[in-house]
């Protein structure tokens, strides 16, 4: 039962640190400030259940593979990731995001309707999917990683929700992205080195 607990954490914890400064976070905390919160935290959520459930599937899938290799690229899968959210704060622009989601706004009148939209497609081999099948390949516990992950997703957009606009000026962006590449990488460490089970 502590491992099934610890497993929980271990995910939740990066799934959570991933999402927190992700574009669909942004995007729910857009659309949060021009509609009623709960149609789009339940769009979020519903768009957060169908991906979190095709990364369990595709981890699964993965972790056919004998384990060393799957360890071993989990971790560089990590480290890839944690370069690709380090290259993207680099390089990010806001504006652009911004007007993304309100062209996508426009498409949809409806709260519900625009955020599923959004967080589905947006979601497509984004970061958090990503390692959430590298998470389900390496520790094959496929309820307990999609449970953990969609938890940890569903807070997310909960938070962004909740605070609306006021969450980009208590916490910048910057700081949480690379805190997120730096757990990141000390996992992708832990899972190349066989420090983390």
């Amino acid at each position: 039962m502590a491992h099934v607990l610890a497993l929980g954490i271990t995910v939740y914890t990066v799934i959570f640190l991933l999402e927190l400064p992700d574009k669909t976070a942004l995007a729910a905390l857009l659309l949060a400030t021009r509609h009623r919160p709960l149609p789009v935290f339940l769009g979020a959520a519903g768009a957060f259940v169908i991906q979190s459930a095709v990364a369990v599937v595709a981890g699964s899938l993965l972790s056919l593979l004998p384990r060393a290799p799957i360890r071993i690229g989990a971790g560089l899968l990590f480290l890839v990731m944690a370069a690709l959210l380090i290259r993207r704060n680099l390089r990010k622009d806001e504006a652009e995001e911004e007007q993304a989601v309100e062209q996508e706004e426009a498409k949809h009148q409806r709260p519900f309707v625009t955020a599923f939209s959004l967080v589905f497609v947006a979601e497509w081999g984004d970061l958090t999917q990503l390692a959430t099948a590298a998470l389900q390949a390496r520790y094959q516990q496929p309820v307990i990683v999609f449970l953990a992950a969609t938890l940890a997703l569903w807070t997310v957009s909960a938070i962004a929700v909740a605070l609306g606009n006021r969450l980009g000026t208590w916490i910048p962006e910057r700081p949480l992205q690379l805190a997120a590449a730096a757990v990141m990488v000390l996992v992708a460490l832990a899972l190349i080195t066989g420090l983390l089970g």
